[in-house]
């Protein structure tokens, strides 16, 4: 059997293959199976973060993943998926309620999905959820303004911000690049993500719908603490451990 104490780039290798497998490592875990100390283990995680691989959070790491590619490039991937969750977000949506829709391929779909037959006011900073809305009769449908970025597909600037700050949303479906019970829900855009934070604080109930290769991870940018999400909505094969993670903040996890 390898001595990974003496061999500290097959143990790094070893800590990346494992988180590349699971989406985080605990340090205590780690310490045990490679017959190290903690102190030991911090330092390669040290070491692996520098890289880019990955991002502490307490008691071990979760995996970075790579920066999100433009909206119209998404909207071609992992459609099957997305189409389900957002099929599972939608009959949470109740008639007579006011609601805010993020930009995102998932919020798209779900845009989609939403009967037509329901009395809604639904509020969007993404044309292109707001054009799938038109087509709806029985829908109010309130566009935020301001440069479209191009990146996300929606309006995430301070005019859009100013005006969602006089709303008061019933749930808010929001999109989001990588979630861990640690680190909570993280984003790639700084701009996106500050958005994201000023519509949270408008919502009596915060919706996050996720695939499940976005869980556990994490982005550059906080845009919420896990205590702050009322509800995941995910893939079924999300691992127990992470579910049970989340349900200690609260959060109800619905799987498709």
């Amino acid at each position: 059997m390898l001595d990974y104490a003496a061999f500290p780039d097959q143990r790094q290798a070893l800590i990346y293959q494992i988180l590349q497998e699971n989406g985080r490592v605990i340090c205590t875990e780690l310490a045990a199976r490679l017959g190290v100390s903690e102190h030991t283990i911090r330092r390669d995680l040290h070491e692996l973060c520098k890289e880019g691989v990955c991002k502490k959070v307490y008691g071990g790491a979760v995996i970075s993943l790579p920066e999100s590619a433009d909206i119209a490039v998404r909207k071609n991937i992992n459609t099957e998926k997305k189409s389900s969750i957002a099929q599972r977000c939608a009959r949470l949506v109740k008639s007579g309620s006011c609601i805010f829709i993020d930009t995102g391929t998932t919020n798209l779909a779900m845009a989609e999905a939403l009967p037509a037959e329901l009395a809604l006011t639904v509020v969007t900073n993404s044309p292109d959820i707001a054009a799938v809305l038109l087509k709806k009769p029985l829908f109010e449908v309130i566009m935020l303004g301001g440069p479209v970025q191009r990146s996300s597909g929606g309006c995430v600037g301070p005019t859009a911000i100013a005006q969602v700050q006089d709303i008061l949303f019933d749930q808010g479906f929001i999109g989001g690049c990588a979630m861990a019970p640690e680190s909570g829900l993280t984003g790639f855009d700084y701009a996106d993500c500050e958005f994201k934070k000023a519509v949270i604080k408008q919502c009596n109930e915060t919706i996050v719908a996720l695939t499940a290769d976005k869980i556990p991870a994490v982005a550059r940018y906080v845009v919420t603490a896990s205590s702050n999400v009322d509800v995941i909505v995910v893939e079924e094969n999300i691992s127990k451990q992470y579910g049970t993670a989340f349900q200690a903040h609260d959060i109800r996890i619905y799987t498709v």
